[in-house]
């Protein structure tokens, strides 16, 4: 090996110059890594052509709008780096001249950084969406005196009808924007036009606030790494589109399979199946493991292991992961994901993980209490101590189960589908301990493991009180 300074490196190029080799199209253009919520991560080979055709395909959904993107939009950047959907955001941004703005690297700071960059563009996944509503927006909402909070929720009920009744966000209720929700939009930064919410679904209750009290449009949109981002978006303004994933991309072929053993049939009612993509933005394969990309494309279309239900007009609703779908002992299949979306909505609730065990017939849950809220309770039924000792109480376990069950029973969800006993960690979710993702995805496997020693006691809990109901 031969060390050259940096001086003499580049005079070796002066001296054999040769010419520029553009690239071809399908040449790799990158290796984006995925989060490995499933196992390892897996680097998806990305092509030039998928990135152009990407960009020109943003440009051609942008063309139907009237508001035009302009140099003087900014876009706060929050997401991983090597988060797909930041990465194409930003890469459209520069492509317009757009600018992109850092936040300083603490989630729970986001709203300094809101402030100080007063972005018009923010993407985030529905967990960013949820804190800004619960943590944010709810919490100020509650300060209001009776009779402001009375006068708000009629604003907001007038605004989120005339929209449902086909007027656009700027024209539902300019009236309303100024008395009430301006103020919700300075929360925000003041200049927001665009929210955009991808990585998993969101609940179609805080999607309607936000396009309502935000003054700016709200979409949601759905993709993968090996789709270089977005392969399905909502439309500005169109309220039908609520709640779900929207229509297929630019460029973005979409089809169901049927997955037999689960009950998912595309030519039933609803149409429910797998997801199929194809189109010139899916990947090349997986770096180093062919056998892997053999698996996922099939006859060009890429197997996303997603389980999604489309209306007749081809509206996309995603509904699970088909590696998130287990059966319990009693041979019902459980949807985890759709649970913890319905589970996660009592206010004692900061986060839920919802387990089942093929070998029985019960589910069970950890649970992250929302501390404020878990204080607040233990203040008015005489608990006393510090928010991790009232964890561990029973009086608290009680109230937890409880909620969860009135959540079920307003969902109206199936009696296996109850969650029958939970473990309370008072510390949330966290990447040091490798429970989620930098995007805030459950790593269930490795939830499973951290968990395990008191899951089992709780297992072991509930058949003794099964055994004990028996013998009476």
């Amino acid at each position: 090996m031969k060390v050259y300074s940096w001086n003499d490196f580049l005079k070796m190029g002066k001296d054999k110059p040769v010419q520029p080799r553009p690239p071809q199209p399908n040449d790799t253009c990158t290796i984006m890594y995925t989060s490995g919520t499933s196992g390892q991560p897996k680097g998806v080979m990305l092509s030039h052509e998928s990135h152009g055709m990407y960009v020109k395909g943003v440009d051609l959904f942008m063309d139907q709008f009237e508001d035009k993107m302009s140099t003087e939009d900014v876009f706060l950047s929050f997401l991983p780096l090597a988060h797909i959907l930041d990465r194409m955001i930003e890469e459209y941004f520069f492509h317009k001249g757009a600018s992109v703005g850092y936040y300083h690297g603490d989630l729970n700071a986001l709203r300094d950084d809101l402030m100080e960059l007063k972005p018009t563009l923010l993407v985030g996944v529905p967990r960013v969406y949820e804190k800004i509503y619960e943590g944010g927006i709810l919490k100020a909402l509650a300060d209001l005196r009776p009779l402001r909070r009375v006068i708000f929720n009629a604003l907001y009920n007038r605004k989120l009808a005339s929209m449902k009744a086909g007027y656009t966000q700027k024209t539902a209720s300019p009236f309303a924007d100024m008395l009430a929700f301006r103020k919700v939009k300075a929360r925000l930064g003041g200049r927001l036009r665009l929210l955009i919410s991808g990585g998993a679904p969101l609940s179609t209750e805080i999607e309607e606030f936000m396009r309502v009290t935000s003054c700016a449009y709200f979409i949601q949109g759905y993709g993968l790494t090996e789709t270089l981002g977005p392969s399905t978006v909502g439309y500005p303004d169109d309220m039908s589109l609520v709640g779900t994933a929207g229509v297929a991309a630019t460029f973005t072929e979409l089809r169901l399979e049927e997955v037999p053993e689960m009950g998912y049939d595309p030519l039933g009612v609803p149409s429910r199946g797998e997801i199929l993509i194809r189109g010139s933005t899916v990947f090349t394969g997986y770096y180093k493991n062919p056998e892997l990309t053999n698996e996922v494309m099939v006859d060009g279309w890429f197997h996303t292991g997603d389980i999604g239900e489309m209306t007749p007009d081809g509206i996309l609703k995603v509904i699970d992961r088909k590696k998130n779908i287990f059966k319990l002992s009693q041979g019902e299949y459980v949807a985890v994901e759709y649970l913890e979306k319905v589970y996660v909505f009592p206010p004692i609730i900061e986060d839920i993980w919802v387990y089942g065990d093929s070998y029985k017939s019960m589910l069970v849950a950890v649970v992250n209490p929302h501390e404020e809220n878990t204080m607040k309770w233990a203040g008015s039924n005489g608990y006393k101590g510090s928010f991790s000792e009232i964890c561990k109480s029973e009086g608290l376990k009680e109230h937890v189960l409880k909620e969860l069950a009135a959540a079920a029973q307003k969902n109206k969800l199936r009696g296996f589908e109850y969650i029958q006993g939970v473990v309370l960690d008072p510390v949330p979710f966290d990447i040091e301990r490798d429970l989620v993702t930098a995007t805030m995805k459950k790593r269930r496997n490795y939830m499973l493991k951290y968990y395990q020693p008191e899951i089992d006691k709780v297992y072991k809990a509930l058949e003794g009180q099964r055994a004990a109901n028996k013998a009476k």
